[in-house]
């Protein structure tokens, strides 16, 4: 066990790196010089262009400002903002725990919903309630985010008077209130919940016709404990997977719904970064985004060597 998790902090380290290098470049040979973006469009002498170069360290060497952007990055150190001149570390710490929230929110809300129903879909192949249920889970992957969030505030927000239309926040107190949260989690939930409905429905299907769940039957177990300790262990491997890619999603920031219901994540922020070509903001953006999908895939890497041994046999034998 501990040779696979060391391989796969491994491949997490070099995914990093390389996307940590690809964004670095990308910023350093974009067009626009970033000393005139951290001026706010002000007009300024070359001497004051100057300075505001060496501040950010842009006089220096393309492969000296890499190595020194690497090291820093290791250290937990991203740079300032070109826009505000703001820690972009500092900009995380206010941004991410929203995002967090909302990603957390959403995903629970995706399993509950997707285990249900795929559970009593496979219970039920082939019959009216099987097809009504997968009916509606293809409505759910089909819909694209930016169409179901207007459907949602005009029917649950405007014509009803629910729930709010956007905000995150009380704007006396501060606290976050979780009615502003509803819509957007129901609508990033949206498409995870249908993709899990769909795969246990599928995996629990395929796992119902193995010989072990016949000898299971055989025995005499009841079908309650065959499903629910034999064969839903099994079917939600697959599930695991696609769980665990969506959580990251999720967790790096969903710019469409983040921007359409002001909610003040990093999906927000960085719309607004890539309005103003803040470029370190933007390279640490992505930098985080490519951190996040590779700790969950890590962390799910380990769940199904845990929950699966024979994960852990096949990497041996390669």
């Amino acid at each position: 066990m501990l040779r696979f998790i060391l391989q796969r902090l491994g491949l997490a380290a070099l995914s990093v790196w390389a996307v940590c290098t690809i964004v670095f470049f990308i910023a350093a040979l974009a067009p626009g010089d970033p000393a005139e973006i951290a001026a706010g469009g002000k007009s300024l002498s070359p001497a004051a262009l100057a300075r505001t170069r060496h501040e950010f360290g842009l006089d220096r060497p393309l492969g000296v400002r890499y190595v020194a952007y690497v090291w820093d990055a290791l250290h937990g150190n991203l740079g300032k903002s070109f826009y505000d001149r703001e820690p972009v570390t500092h900009f995380f710490a206010r941004a991410l725990p929203n995002t967090a929230i909302l990603a957390v929110t959403a995903i629970g809300l995706a399993l509950l919903v997707g285990i249900a129903v795929g559970l009593l879909a496979a219970l039920r192949p082939n019959s009216v309630l099987d097809r009504l249920l997968m009916a509606s889970i293809l409505t759910g992957v089909t819909l694209p985010n930016f169409v179901l969030a207007p459907v949602l505030i005009l029917l649950l927000a405007v014509k009803l008077g629910w729930l709010p239309v956007a905000g995150w926040s009380d704007p006396i107190t501060g606290a976050i209130q979780p009615e502003y949260v509803v819509l957007p989690a129901v609508v990033l939930a949206a498409r995870p919940a249908a993709l899990t409905a769909r795969l246990t429905r599928a995996s629990l299907l395929e796992t119902l016709r193995q010989d072990y769940i016949r000898t299971a039957r055989a025995k005499g177990l009841s079908p309650a404990r065959i499903l629910f300790r034999h064969a839903l262990k099994n079917a939600f491997l697959p599930v695991l997977t696609t769980a665990g890619v969506s959580f990251g999603y999720l967790l790096s920031g969903s710019f469409v719904v983040e921007t359409i219901f002001t909610v003040p994540g990093v999906g927000y922020e960085s719309i607004h970064s890539l309005s103003t070509r803040d470029y370190s903001l933007i390279q640490g953006t992505t930098l985080l985004l490519a951190v996040i999908f590779v700790t969950v895939n890590l962390i799910v890497d380990i769940l199904y060597a845990l929950l699966d041994p024979r994960v852990k046999v096949t990497e041996g034998a390669a």
